[in-house]
């Protein structure tokens, strides 16, 4: 006897949103490459990816047995501060309403589903602003449509495969209603990711697993075709997330933003207010905001050099962690592919540079707080080579020291995840981090224009990074010793009797003592006298990097005069990344030398 799902619970519910996480980010690459509407800036895979991930991590922080109620409230709150894109604030609305359908129900029926379904419609079409059909509007609609119709099944495996199958024939249907869709022959990008959604869930009940994602069929990278209209071609994607005791009502914030843009999507639960504005103007939507309550996060995302790199095709594109220390005017103007590690602060994940700035970390460790790290994981890397083998033939990846991290252990699996052969993908231990890691993946921007082949730029990055090195100085190394990366006797010296430690970069990319002095102008001279002796022979092809842990003053003047002493052909300055500064604390500073004298051309310059 085939024994039918006659409701949901806390437990069913928690794994159907994993799985409808996992499905959709399965397809992610396929949904990026076919965002026409309303940009095609080829991001709403991973918008509607990063807002599910939000949700899943809350998840996986709710027990395996908790009742249905606590499962949604996670879910919800987590959409709110997790949502990402216009998709992903479209989708979060949906999960809003679902937890309001549902109530405080221990078990739901398909009939209790379709009211929640309902109810999850009804709040993203209230969050509209401009509201078109042929996107997730439509697909939403038509599942609740379903629902309604479904309500009376007795096994819940029915009611999805209905849903299922309603939303793909919506789905089929929305280049008809979109004539953006229609050039450049895909459907909806946000539609589609709703539909994967419900059929993550589908799968889950049907296969007991969920199969291996693979997209339908391989298009042309539709986002970097299409043509924009010009009454749509605002620069910035924005966002911003309110807290507030008196948070004005969702209509009065969409009337309010209506003259600084267009594609508006507000949410609002509770105290938390979240919108998503394409606008010119970020800085007075932002002021707006804080009009309104407290602003805890912003962005703002440059639509029109998203949607040129997506035209762009490269022989060789460049990929690296963000322990680089890179500034973001050099990642974004040479398309490098930047690969989060992680900060954890009480419990909660932060992407490092993504969702945590350096300003923002250096706040909290004035005012006392502490933060663990962790290295990116495998499928973090795993994203960002595909996402780096969409605009380039072969991809090589700069990454944080193998002495010093997982990092390149995590890169290594991931890379041959992608590409088990690695012949479009190739590795470079730096062994270094900061800008000497970065530093690394500028000159190998430079080598790739030039037309060199991978493996030729390989080689010739271990050459320079043999040849460099860094010298750095903390206030303490209590945080250092409890990273395990120094030894507890120069730790106790550097507490005890307030010596400054002088520390070093080893060639094999571990840290090593270089001396002790008393107070900051100290450490400052005999960095210097040590720069002195390492560049002695006077290169003259140098690059210097600077970084700092909230000390931009110092670090300006130590600047001026690293130019006036050593000539560098170029010169970086900075703050530390916050995974870096959880581990150095305030008041670290460092300096980075790259010496690229004695590189000769391959044979073969050019690379095809």
């Amino acid at each position: 006897m085939n024994v039918g799902i006659a409701y949901v619970d806390g437990p069913r519910l928690r794994r159907s949103l994993l799985a409808a996480a996992d499905w959709v980010a399965a397809g992610r690459e396929e949904l990026n490459r076919i965002n026409v509407f309303p940009v095609p800036d080829g991001d709403t895979g991973t918008n509607m990816c990063l807002t599910l991930r939000a949700v899943a991590q809350a998840l996986r922080g709710v027990a395996d047995a908790a009742p249905l109620p606590s499962v949604t409230e996670a879910m919800a709150q987590a959409s709110i501060r997790g949502a990402h894109g216009n998709s992903g604030l479209m989708l979060s609305q949906f999960l809003l309403g679902l937890q309001e359908g549902l109530g405080s129900s221990l078990t739901a029926t398909a009939s209790d589903l379709a009211r929640a379904i309902r109810a999850g419609f009804d709040r993203l079409r209230g969050a509209l602003d401009d509201p078109v059909e042929g996107t997730i509007l439509t697909v939403a609609r038509e599942a609740a449509d379903e629902a309604d119709r479904a309500a009376s099944e007795r096994d819940i495996r029915i009611f999805m495969r209905r849903l299922v199958d309603r939303t793909e024939a919506a789905l089929a249907r929305t280049p008809e209603l979109l004539q953006s869709l229609k050039q450049a022959g895909v459907v909806d990008a946000g539609a589609k990711g709703f539909v994967r959604f419900l059929d993550g869930v589908k799968r889950l009940i049907e296969e007991g697993h969920l199969a291996e994602g693979a997209v339908d069929r391989q298009v042309p990278d539709a986002a970097s075709v299409a043509e924009l209209p010009s009454v749509r071609d605002f620069r910035f994607c924005t966002e911003f997330l309110v807290r507030g005791a008196a948070l004005p009502p969702a209509a009065t914030v969409r009337q309010a933003l209506r003259a600084h843009g267009g594609s508006i999507v507000v949410l609002e639960a509770g105290a938390l207010l979240k919108a998503h504005i394409h606008t010119d103007d970020p800085g007075r939507v932002f002021t707006l905001a804080g009009s309104w309550g407290t602003v805890e996060e912003t962005k703002a995302e440059d639509m029109r050099l998203q949607r040129e790199t997506l035209r762009r095709h490269r022989a060789i594109g460049l990929l690296t962690d963000t322990a680089c220390d890179l500034p973001d005017a050099i990642v974004v103007e040479h398309g490098v592919t930047l690969v989060p590690t992680q900060l954890v602060i009480q419990d909660r994940v932060y992407r490092d540079r993504f969702e945590m700035t350096s300003a923002e970390f250096f706040d909290r460790l004035r005012a006392g707080g502490d933060a663990s790290t962790s290295q990116p994981s495998p499928q973090a890397f795993e994203e960002g080579f595909n996402d780096a083998l969409r605009t380039s033939d072969h991809v090589i990846a700069v990454v944080l020291s193998r002495s010093l991290s997982g990092t390149y252990a995590s890169a290594e699996r991931a890379a041959k995840a992608v590409d088990p052969e690695l012949r479009r993908i190739t590795l470079v231990d730096s062994r270094a981090a900061s800008l000497g890691q970065g530093l690394l993946v500028v000159r190998a921007v430079e080598l790739a224009r030039e037309g060199w082949s991978p493996a030729d730029i390989a080689r010739e990055l271990q050459r320079v990074r043999d040849q460099s090195g860094a010298y750095f100085t903390v206030q303490n190394l209590e945080r250092l010793i409890r990273s395990g990366r120094v030894g507890r006797i120069a730790g106790w010296l550097g507490k005890r009797l307030q010596v400054k430690p002088i520390l070093r970069l080893t060639h094999d990319g571990q840290v090593a003592a270089a001396g002790r002095v008393r107070g900051t102008a100290a450490a400052r001279e005999r960095v210097l006298a040590l720069l002195d002796q390492a560049l002695a022979g006077r290169p003259q092809r140098l690059r210097l990097g600077l970084v700092h842990a909230g000390i931009p003053e110092f670090a300006e003047e130590l600047r001026d005069i690293l130019d006036q002493r050593y000539h560098p052909k170029e010169i970086l300055v900075g703050p530390i990344t916050p995974v870096i500064a959880a581990h150095t604390g305030i008041g670290a500073w460092g300096v980075f030398y790259q010496i690229e004298d004695g590189n000769k051309a391959p044979a073969a310059a050019l690379y095809d």
